[in-house]
């Protein structure tokens, strides 16, 4: 027994403990919004549904600073990464600022567009948001710099912090639910920040980056901002359009179709962490990059097939056990979503591999197809069902462009 324990401890590299600590953080959030679905109901579930969203929304404008972060914590070095690290400190905060303070000055707005019980809570969620950029940038450092403990510890704090404060105010508190969500939310932005090296922020620095520097992380910012929009646009847009054009109620069985359907992709973010800065090392050092990029593919593959193929055998036994009789009327949608789900998250892959090699074809397309999704369901939008059908042609064609990038990138 002790040979075996100690040849598992000889195994288990620090990306293991970072996708053991992945599995743990998915799953916590996951049982996050399971709990909020059946504590709530459909009807306030659809406002705690649109909170979330906006978290995730957040969550993809900043892994633009943390992205960027991460590559050139690997490529600067000494003085040149201090400058970096400054530099991007200031723009996140700055940036953080800008947007909170817009979501704050429009909260009844939002209020009014989303249908929601409260504006109190945008106003809330908007007062974290520099919180969130910061943490970002923090997260990008140990990301870059393969300190995938302490990158596991900040996700780890963020959500157990969540999970545990906001059932704990929704059972002592006797307010607006939505405003209980978003005081959980502002409260995991400060634990996210655990741990957190002071030292790598410097408010005057004396260094400054080159010219060539400069532009380099411009350019790289620039599209990896692109990027990001159009993850924004693919996998939030549908959630908070149909929280616009239809009734609460079904509202709030979309919330939890989707939730369930995307489980493929949060399984694929984990690989998609770490192949970033695997694939900039090894171009780094003039090695082949590709298997890496197949070993990953060939993971997303296999998870997504065994995820729709269960939704097909056991669309209502997954349905209840998760949400509960409340929401049975999804269950024939249900593989469908997880189908276009985890076509995307395929596609996702391709393009968060070329965005690390600086080309940014792929990145074009998802924008594409990113709008093409909108537009189909803003003029498209009769059923729940058409929705959902407009979804998996967007993805399906998304990836058969990606697919032909990469084979004609292959050939040459």
């Amino acid at each position: 027994m002790i040979a075996i324990t100690k040849k598992i401890k000889s195994n288990l590299t620090t990306a293991h403990l970072f996708m053991l600590s992945g599995i743990l953080v998915n799953g916590g959030n996951y049982v996050y919004n399971l709990l909020l679905g059946r504590f709530l109901g459909p009807e306030k579930f659809a406002d705690a549904a649109v909170l979330v969203t906006f978290l995730l929304v957040l969550s993809f404008v900043a892994m633009t600073f943390q992205l960027v972060t991460a590559k050139f914590s690997v490529l600067f070095e000494a003085s040149t990464f201090n400058a970096f690290v400054s530099n991007i400190y200031k723009k996140s905060i700055a940036t953080g600022i800008i947007l909170g303070c817009l979501i704050i000055f429009f909260s009844i707005e939002l209020q009014a567009f989303f249908k929601t019980s409260s504006s109190s809570m945008f106003v809330v969620f908007g007062l974290g948001i520099p919180l969130y950029f910061i943490m970002s940038v923090n997260r990008g450092i140990f990301q870059g710099k393969q300190q995938l403990i302490s990158l596991s510890v900040t996700y780890q704090a963020e959500m157990f912090c969540r999970l545990i404060l906001t059932l704990v105010l929704l059972y002592v508190l006797k307010i607006d639910t939505a405003l209980i969500i978003s005081l959980g939310i502002l409260a995991s932005f400060f634990c996210g920040l655990i741990p957190f090296n002071i030292k790598n922020i410097s408010w005057k620095s004396t260094n400054a980056l080159t010219k060539t520097q400069g532009k380099l992380v411009r350019n790289f910012f620039m599209i990896t901002a692109f990027y990001e929009l159009t993850q924004i646009i693919i996998n939030n847009s549908d959630i908070l359009l149909v929280k616009h054009y239809f009734e609460s109620f079904d509202a709030g069985l979309y919330a939890s179709l989707a939730l369930i359907g995307r489980v493929v992709y949060f399984i694929a973010w984990m690989f998609v962490m770490l192949l970033l800065p695997t694939v900039v090392k090894l171009q780094k050092e003039g090695k082949d990059t590709v298997p890496i990029l197949l070993k990953y593919v060939t993971y997303i593959a296999g998870i997504a097939a065994i995820i729709i193929l269960s939704c097909v055998l056991f669309p209502t036994q997954i349905v209840t056990i998760l949400f509960g009789e409340s929401y049975v009327a999804i269950t024939p949608l249900l593989w469908k979503y997880a189908l276009a789900t985890g076509i995307f998250a395929l596609s996702n892959i391709f393009a968060y591999y070329y965005l690390s090699l600086d080309k940014y074809i792929p990145v074009v397309l998802s924008g594409i197809f990113g709008m093409l999704q909108i537009m189909l369901i803003v003029f498209f939008h009769e059923s729940l069902t058409q929705v959902v059908h407009l979804q998996i042609i967007a993805m399906v064609l998304l990836l058969i462009v990606q697919l032909s990038f990469f084979f004609y990138e292959s050939k040459k």
